[in-house]
């Protein structure tokens, strides 16, 4: 297996401690500002899987054990969900923010990523709670907390550097990924429709939900118009409903992501910036 740690700020000697535990000398990869050390050649057991869990995480050091040496020319689709994985916020908390109401949205939510309650039913309840208010708080959203994740410009330039498409693929709202679509120069969106009447949101979706099957189709149907494999795909997210479009992916990143993502994806990035798949793919 190959060993890539990244960190923001750790110490070398912090490095070399958890290098110890593989019995191979890191060397060091960092470029471009990302600080990085590459281990080749570890046997890998559960019990090294177990302590490098334990130390990374205490040194606030990300991690990545693949097989082989991936690189981003490799691939031909970069998928990204995008609440809390390509931006910071959860658009329909801040929208929720509007009305007084972003603690029980918030609530929901957090339980519809942690994968207890089911999508469509967590959405529903959501945008209801909306009902009644000033489709204007949308662009404020936008306008006043939208912001992109740590290393999103660099991730997204690098892709489009080496030819990759880009794809996001959100179950929030088109009002935001149309926008993001636009503003990032993205090469496909795909997400909800909130029902506006006489400029006031009615508590309703228009149309089929983008929940995870959903996601997962959609990667597909994108993989098919490319005339790529799925597994020529990257895909990115944070929550429970992206599990299925990352179990098609020939790699998967949870990004500051729940458990249950961060313990079935092919790397999970905690610390370090979305540009941290680079050094994995460099």
């Amino acid at each position: 297996m190959n060993l890539i740690l990244q960190s923001l700020n750790a110490e070398r000697d912090a490095i070399d401690r958890i290098a110890a535990l593989t019995g191979v000398a890191a060397t060091d990869i960092s470029s471009g500002g990302r600080h990085a050390w590459r281990c080749d050649g570890i046997a890998l057991s559960e019990s090294l899987k177990a302590q490098l869990d334990a130390s990374c995480y205490s040194a606030q050091v990300d991690y990545a054990l693949l097989l082989s040496s991936p690189k981003l020319s490799d691939f031909k689709l970069l998928a990204m969900d995008m609440d809390s994985t390509l931006i910071t916020i959860e658009c329909i908390d801040e929208i929720a923010d509007m009305q007084g109401l972003k603690p029980q949205v918030s609530e929901i939510t957090e339980a519809a990523m942690r994968g207890e309650l089911e999508f469509n039913e967590s959405l529903t309840r959501r945008v209801a709670l909306l009902k009644g208010l000033d489709a204007s708080a949308l662009q404020r959203v936008y306008d006043e907390r939208l912001q992109l994740s740590p290393g999103a410009e660099k991730m997204l330039a690098a892709a489009k550097a080496a030819g990759i498409k880009t794809l996001l693929v959100s179950g929030g709202f088109t009002f935001f990924t149309d926008r993001m679509k636009a503003s990032l120069g993205l090469d496909y969106a795909h997400s909800n429709v909130l029902e506006i009447v006489d400029g006031k949101l009615t508590g309703k979706v228009l149309g089929g939900i983008v929940n995870a099957e959903e996601k997962q189709r959609t990667v597909e149907r994108v993989c098919v118009e490319l005339g790529i494999a799925a597994n020529q795909a990257i895909v990115m997210g944070d929550g429970a409903n992206d599990l299925n479009m990352m179990s098609v992916a020939g790699l998967s990143v949870a990004f500051r992501a729940k458990p249950v993502v961060r313990k079935k994806a092919s790397v999970a990035l905690n610390f370090v910036g979305l540009d941290g798949i680079l050094p994995i793919l460099a």
